[in-house]
């Protein structure tokens, strides 16, 4: 069957410059599906973009977020969503990563509960890393995935017992250039939850699970409801029942927070949980609010979950979730093993159990880490003191939370080091993400797009605020332009200059001054980037 019978009213073909297509993948079959969530979903997706523009006028002459008045009876009325599938009860640990084959198999065999296979933060958006992981995703659901290191000298295959899988899609603001429908490029958003729903539907449901998702960046609670249409055709069209697929959303922006019961709602019949996408969330603070003096933010290390604000919207989240007897998963550890350094590495751990205690004893059902080595240290801790599958009996009714509470400005100071920290971070971060690796293991730290978006996005504020630092100088254009290029300085000298030109630091470089120096904000980091990758 050809993908033009089947929906020949769209012109659905390949960008010039692609010249892998992936027989596997990107079948006629799954190709007329794509065309399909096009045509029935994609003019809504930029509706809700428009929005989110209309909405950020708003913040910039001076509104803030509030809960809707629109939606207080759904707030405050009795309901519960659907139930939650077996094999997602217990999602104490949840590592998360790229989809590149390595990690899949690495991942499903780290001993976490579940595996956040990602599209999105920590995969940069390049064809064949797109492609090939959705080959990765279904030979990994069809149990016949495995790797031959031969520099190691040794294979990789899937252990007995693996962690479940769930995929996150890119979020609405991303487009698939290299597949266009008359021209016009697909979301990146439907095609890699098409992709991977349409090829390991079948198998998946044949073992008792099921295609389960994370859905990044909402920003409203009519985004969720855009996912839960998507969730209903897809699983018309491939013949599942209603409420098969399975959905975890991450509250990573302000605003979503203000809306929490409302998102819960809209996606009830397919909806397991949130998740404190924390990276994202001060992103999005500081973001959407960027162009009010009163929230300027410190520097990004003086920002953790005990300030007010993060602490008040992690509480929230477990407050409602438990209300509708879904999970509250909590952040990401970001730190890895330190090498080489003992005593660096016990600090790091030490880092690690702190917050994850702090997050069991609050109520969350979950946690997040970024590398295997810290799966049983977060286990250990949410076995001390989670005996149950979850805690969705912890209503947590105690809680009071308040708009104002979500919104308190965190406290601290802003300083030269923050800055320079900031340009090193974004620039190594940039060049990673443009040479096809988007999670980069930079300051002992695993940095993905989302805690890139946050060292951008301070220098842009910052500077258009004109800041006066810790050491009492303002930072303006002219301080900026000296401390960046000291910093452009110290990353070609650790690189080479070779290696400068060749892996794309000088383009990093002048990323960062698009981002920063502009007195128009980019809403994604993401977005200049693509058309060089």
């Amino acid at each position: 069957m050809n993908f033009k019978e089947v929906y020949s009213d769209n012109l659905l073909n390949f960008s010039e410059e692609t010249t892998e297509h992936y027989p596997e993948i990107l079948t006629d079959e799954a190709m007329a599906f794509l065309s399909l969530l096009h045509e029935n979903f994609n003019p809504q997706r930029l509706v809700l973009l428009e929005n989110r523009k209309k909405q950020q006028a708003l913040f910039d002459a001076g509104e803030l977020p509030t809960f809707p008045a629109e939606t207080k009876n759904i707030r405050q009325s009795n309901w519960r969503a659907a139930a939650i599938p077996a094999d997602l009860l217990d999602r104490r640990v949840e590592i998360t990563g790229p989809v590149d084959r390595k990690m899949v198999i690495n991942a499903l065999n780290s001993g976490a509960k579940t595996f956040m296979a990602d599209f999105e933060d920590s995969t940069s958006p390049t064809w064949s890393n797109l492609m090939s992981g959705q080959q990765n995703l279904k030979d990994a659901v069809n149990k016949t995935i495995t790797l031959e290191d031969t520099v190691k000298n040794k294979k990789y295959s899937l252990k007995d017992k693996t962690a479940v899988l769930l995929v996150r899609p890119r979020g609405l603001h991303l487009s698939e250039k290299n597949i266009l429908v008359n021209g016009q490029p697909l979301s990146g958003s439907l095609v890699d939850f098409g992709l991977y729903a349409f090829h390991n539907h079948l198998e998946l449901t044949k073992n008792s699970t099921a295609p389960y998702f994370y859905l990044p960046k909402l920003e409203h609670y009519l985004e969720a409801r855009w996912w839960n249409e998507v969730f209903e055709f897809a699983q018309d069209y491939l013949g599942e029942q209603n409420g098969t697929f399975k959905a975890t959303v991450l509250i990573e922006t302000i605003t979503a927070s203000f809306q929490l019961d409302e998102i819960i709602y809209e996606l009830r019949d397919h909806i397991v949980g949130l998740n404190c996408g924390r990276w994202d969330y001060i992103f999005s603070y500081i973001k959407k609010l960027r162009n009010n003096p009163a929230f300027i933010v410190p520097n990004r290390d003086q920002v953790t979950m005990t300030s007010p604000f993060m602490s008040a919207y992690s509480q929230l989240v477990i407050q409602r979730c438990h209300k509708r007897c879904i999970h509250a998963i909590g952040g990401m550890a970001a730190q890895i093993p330190i090498k080489n350094d003992e005593d660096a590495n016990t600090v790091a751990f030490n880092k690690v159990i702190t917050d994850k205690e702090r997050e069991v004893k609050n109520g969350h059902d979950g946690t997040w880490v970024a590398h295997p080595d810290l799966v049983a240290l977060a286990m250990t801790v949410f076995n001390q003191h989670m005996p149950t599958k979850n805690q969705i009996h912890v209503k947590r009714e105690d809680v009071i939370v308040t708009e104002q509470d979500l919104l308190e400005t965190p406290k601290g100071t802003i300083t030269e080091e923050g800055i320079r920290k900031n340009i090193s971070i974004s620039v190594l971060y940039l060049a990673s993400w443009l040479n096809g690796q988007g999670a980069a293991a930079l300051h002992n730290l695993m940095e993905d797009a989302a805690t890139a978006e946050i060292s951008r996005s301070q220098l842009w504020q910052w500077l258009q605020n004109k800041v006066v630092l810790d050491n009492g100088k303002i930072l303006n254009e002219n301080y900026y332009h000296r401390l960046a290029m000291e910093e452009f300085e110290k990353i070609r000298n650790l690189v080479g200059d070779e290696n400068h030109e060749k892996q794309k630091y000088r383009l990093a470089e002048q990323l960062l001054d698009q981002l920063v120096v502009n007195d128009t904000f980019i809403e994604f980091l993401t977005l200049p980037g693509y058309k060089y990758i």
